[in-house]
């Protein structure tokens, strides 16, 4: 979706905790490929430089087996028609779909040697591909990060993973630096589990994209950035097959927009506001 909410993608763990930590023993579809149905709202995400509002409908799975390790999720963005000027989706003239998708491939095992040292327990080939089907080509967004990923032993029940990337920018929404490689990304996602609460499994996730490197301030003007920042903290209660979650998200510089400028649109003048907080509530169902 465009300038819609990538912070599902750290929504992996909320399904994950459900799945793995149940007591009893639920029926899924599949016993590897775990995947549920979301409806989430977003206030004020600041993936562009105006503030977004939505409430949509998303599909998320994840797999670990053997060599591979996947999340994606698919999002149809104005599902429900709640949102503000800036969220049409699906039905009305906006992207028909967004999805992004993490596939990493174990170095370890397809190769049969163990890379681990210290506290870094596998390697893996780590990629981040991000799609906005979009109206057209100015509203659409092709973005792939590939690289190196590794699992960090913490000796506890705490989950740490680490994936740095180099990006490769196809289609951009129109911006400069569409169809080359334009800068770097590091990725940290760390999973806490928090106590047992009203019959499910409480969790706290984290999950940060830390952007520099690109050339697209060079190539534009005052409005863009080089670099962005954004870090996603997550409650989410779990059960077998429901899941709920609250997620506050701290943007900097969100989606490359240069907070405090000055733009236009065609609309008037409005001051760009992409730096501070956004919100969502999730609520899902595992099958």
């Amino acid at each position: 979706m465009k300038f819609k909410t990538l912070i599902a993608g750290a929504l992996l763990a909320s399904s994950w905790t459900g799945a793995a930590q149940a007591e009893s023993d639920p029926q899924y579809l599949s016993d590897w490929w775990h995947q549920s149905v979301n409806v989430v709202g977003s206030y004020h995400t600041r993936f562009g430089p105006q503030f977004n509002n939505d409430v949509y409908l998303e599909y998320e799975a994840f797999t670990k087996k053997d060599w591979f390790d996947f999340y994606g999720y698919l999002d149809l963005t104005n599902f429900f028609g709640v949102g503000n000027s800036n969220a049409n989706g699906v039905f009305d003239h906006g992207s028909p779909m967004f999805m992004e998708i993490e596939p990493r491939f174990s170095i370890d095992k397809l190769t049969g040697t163990s890379l681990a040292f210290g506290p870094f327990k596998e390697w893996y080939f780590a990629n981040n591909y991000i799609y906005d089907m979009g109206r057209n080509s100015d509203n659409r967004q092709n973005t792939w990060y590939m690289g190196l990923g590794t699992d960090i032993d913490t000796h506890s029940d705490v989950g740490l993973s680490l994936n740095v990337y180099a990006k490769y920018q196809w289609e951009n929404y129109g911006a400069a630096n569409e169809n080359s490689w334009d800068g770097y990304r590091f990725k940290v996602k760390y999973f806490v589990p928090i106590t047992d609460l009203w019959g499910g499994k409480l969790s706290y996730i984290g999950f940060t994209n830390f952007d520099w490197g690109s050339d697209l301030r060079d190539k534009s003007d005052r409005s863009r950035t080089s670099n962005s920042v954004a870090s996603s903290h997550i409650l989410s209660l779990n059960y077998d097959h429901w899941h709920v979650s609250t997620v506050a998200r701290y943007f900097h510089n969100g989606g490359q927009w240069a907070d405090g400028q000055e733009l236009n649109f065609g609309r008037g003048p409005f001051e760009v506001k992409s730096t501070g907080w956004g919100y969502y509530l999730v609520v899902g169902y595992n099958f």
